[in-house]
């Protein structure tokens, strides 16, 4: 089977996930400040989803308890859903850009200026700065790549779910 090796050792599987998480968000700050490409506010967002699922995996991998483990990856589900969620909206003001651009507000004088009601929509809606793609790998910008991660980790996540509920070793 395709997944077997998720049996051999479920708790290697969320430590590579969490240390994958790690390498995104080192090459993240990178293009940041080793090349000059600022982050608008949905790639902050997504930042912020990688570092969840970087905590909640390595929580899972570190706990032995298997109720502990599942809880974890769950939480780490959730989070990485809510990422592929923020890079398939990005993706698609970049593919779909709005008529109208302006560059917006960044990220933190969104959320310090604006009440979480009013902040968490404008975030969502993408700024001038979310539609602009910056860098390209394979002919796929950073939200394209950040959605394919994501995605995977999500798909690994609910495979050593199932297999948990399965009552396999997970």
């Amino acid at each position: 089977m395709l997944f077997s090796w998720i049996d051999q050792s479920p708790r290697r599987v969320l430590a590579l996930i969490s240390a994958a998480c790690v390498a995104m968000l080192a090459f993240g700050l990178y293009l940041q400040y080793g090349q000059g490409l600022e982050p608008c506010p949905m790639c902050i967002v997504q930042r912020y989803a990688l570092i969840g699922v970087a905590v909640f995996t390595g929580l899972a991998g570190s706990r032995a308890g298997l109720v502990w483990r599942v809880l974890w990856s769950l939480l780490a589900l959730v989070t990485a859903g809510f990422g592929a969620f923020v890079a398939a909206r990005q993706s698609w003001l970049q593919w779909y850009p709005p008529e109208v651009a302006t560059c917006g507000r960044d990220f933190y004088g969104i959320v310090e200026n604006y009440a979480l009601s009013r902040a968490i929509p404008m975030i969502f809606r993408g700024s001038g700065d979310c539609t602009v793609v910056d860098w390209r790998f394979l002919g796929g910008s950073i939200a394209n790549w950040s959605f394919i991660c994501f995605t995977f980790f999500a798909l690994l996540l609910i495979t050593l779910l199932v297999r948990a509920a399965m009552g396999r070793r997970a």
